[in-house]
């Protein structure tokens, strides 16, 4: 699991070991020119004569530069350092001076970012540490023009020059992965001692190219921190999965209501009911009307319509509010499955119960699972005033509002899915391919949710103390991971998304879901 940590608890987990004299940018500068070297052999080119250019603006993040660039440069690097801040780290300067970076005071420039482009285009690689986690909103001048500049620069030629942010790129909410103005993306971000929010967030987390995280002794300072986001791997998401052993039997595995599908809409049942099949669980229940029901039971004859005991519901997918007869079955639904406190998710339709202000608050057991339109009408719905277009600029602040409104879990779908919980740290997975725009895909994620919340129905159910309430915001997150290996491994892709991929629809999701669970397993 990647745990990301905000500026000011970095700061105070650094406090105490500077204090006590703890080497840190000595360690930050080494890593980073290693990280520097190995990008250069990497890409087929020898450390000693390749061109280096550092970006230096003021504080620290300077400073780690104008140390990295003293390593490369006693390694043969031929190494500038363009100077965009009043103020930078003194000692960090005089020491790339003496080790022989040539050192540009680019300020004085009659044309700053003409000045900074004319050296950028000598270098194969650019360190961007311009700014710090200490920034704040957009880049000011001279800054913002320089790296619109660059970037312009960089998108012309998207393979040549590397470039390597320290800490993170330039430009992006260090907090919360906004992206308030321009910023210079990355190839690969060398962040040190712990993540930082804006690396693993929309949208700010595209810009930020492979993050590698630098162990400068912080871990035990950190621990009482808690992270402000998480994101899981391969490994989490194998712990949780419920695996069935020699005593179980279907009603043990997890038995999962499914509230899907319409006369107008009945392959959103099919595929949620896929996406719960596919992801491995006892039994489904369907509840629906008779062309959808049809349906499902040609694609799945093992579907049980027959009312019982159920441990998590699926309710929406599928269903237009307007449809009176499919809105009570909905209603019902979800207040049995309050009544026995059992996991719920809201997809789609189903997002229509929670629009009321006057709704029961809910509980963290209920997911929701809007896209960003559907985030945006349920929050105005609750009284703030609020546009498809703001939720995709700062999807985590979003979702976590729709949290806090409604007590629910919210898992925001997008290239990188955002889970929020009213208490506990936002969960950005990005584990999805592209390809997986495509109508359907979010029927089968709501499945696959309900699949995971059922195989733990009975153990939320039973939970009187609260020991599991951040249990549902860890399984969205996992719910989401899978989802997203299913469609890389549908679309031809490796598990990391290496590969161009091909088209797929969401019943090539479906069905690549046994062969994911069954890699991550292994």
């Amino acid at each position: 699991m990647i745990r990301a940590h905000t500026a000011a608890a970095v700061r105070d987990a650094e406090a105490p070991l500077l204090a006590a004299g703890e080497p840190l940018m000595d360690r930050a500068a080494f890593a980073l020119a290693t990280q520097v070297a190995a990008e250069l052999r990497g890409r087929g080119h020898r450390v000693s004569g390749s061109v280096v250019l550092l970006l230096v603006g003021g504080g620290n993040n300077g400073g780690d530069a104008l140390f990295a660039g003293t390593h490369l440069a006693r390694r043969g690097c031929q190494v500038h350092a363009a100077v965009l801040g009043e103020r930078p780290h003194a000692a960090g300067l005089a020491a790339a001076r003496a080790a022989g970076v040539r050192v540009h005071d680019v300020l004085a420039a009659p044309d700053v970012p003409g000045a900074v482009v004319a050296l950028a285009r000598a270098a194969g690689v650019w360190v961007d540490g311009l700014t710090g986690i200490g920034a704040r909103g957009p880049l000011r001048e001279p800054l913002d023009r320089v790296v619109g500049a660059l970037a312009a620069e960089k998108a012309a030629s998207p393979d040549e020059p590397v470039v390597v942010a320290v800490d993170v790129p330039s430009g992006i909410g260090v907090d919360d992965g906004a992206v308030p103005g321009p910023v210079l993306p990355a190839d690969v971000t060398v962040t040190m001692g712990t993540a930082k929010p804006g690396l693993l967030l929309p949208p700010a987390d595209t810009l930020a190219g492979r993050v590698e995280v630098v162990d400068l002794g912080l871990d035990g300072a950190l621990a009482a921190a808690a992270p402000a986001v998480c994101r899981l791997a391969a490994a989490d998401v194998a712990d949780l999965w419920p695996v069935p052993g020699p005593a179980d039997q279907k009603y043990t595995r997890g038995v999962l209501g499914v509230v899907a599908g319409s006369q107008a809409f009945p392959g959103a049942a099919v595929l949620a009911v896929a996406g719960a099949v596919g992801a491995g669980l006892g039994m489904v229940r369907y509840r629906g009307p008779e062309v959808p029901t049809g349906l499902v039971h040609a694609r799945h004859p093992e579907v049980v319509t027959a009312p019982g005991r159920v441990q998590a519901w699926v309710i929406g997918s599928g269903i237009d509010p307007d449809d009176a007869a499919r809105t009570q079955a909905m209603e019902e639904s979800l207040s049995a499955a309050l009544a026995a406190r059992l996991p719920a998710v809201l997809d789609a339709g189903g997002l229509s119960l929670v629009h009321d202000d006057g709704h029961l608050d809910l509980p963290a057991t209920v997911v929701l699972t809007p896209h960003a339109g559907e985030l945006a009408t349920l929050l105005t719905a609750r009284g703030e005033e609020v546009g498809r277009a703001e939720v995709e600029a700062a999807p985590a602040r979003h979702a976590h509002l729709a949290a806090e409104i409604t007590g629910a879990t919210v898992l925001l779908k997008g290239a990188t899915t955002v889970v929020a919980a009213p208490d506990g740290p936002l969960y950005a997975q990005a584990d999805a391919t592209p390809w997986l725009a495509t109508a359907g895909a979010g029927d089968v994620l709501a499945g696959v949710l309900g699949a995971l919340l059922a195989g733990y129905g009975d153990a939320i159910a039973a939970d009187q103390e609260g020991r599991l309430t951040a249990l549902p915001a860890r399984l969205a997150a996992a719910a989401a991971l899978l989802h997203g290996r299913a469609a890389r491994r549908a679309a031809g892709q490796g598990p990391d998304g290496s590969g161009p991929g091909a088209p797929i629809t969401a019943q090539d999701v479906a069905a690549a879901l046994p062969g994911a669970v069954g890699a991550l397993l292994r």
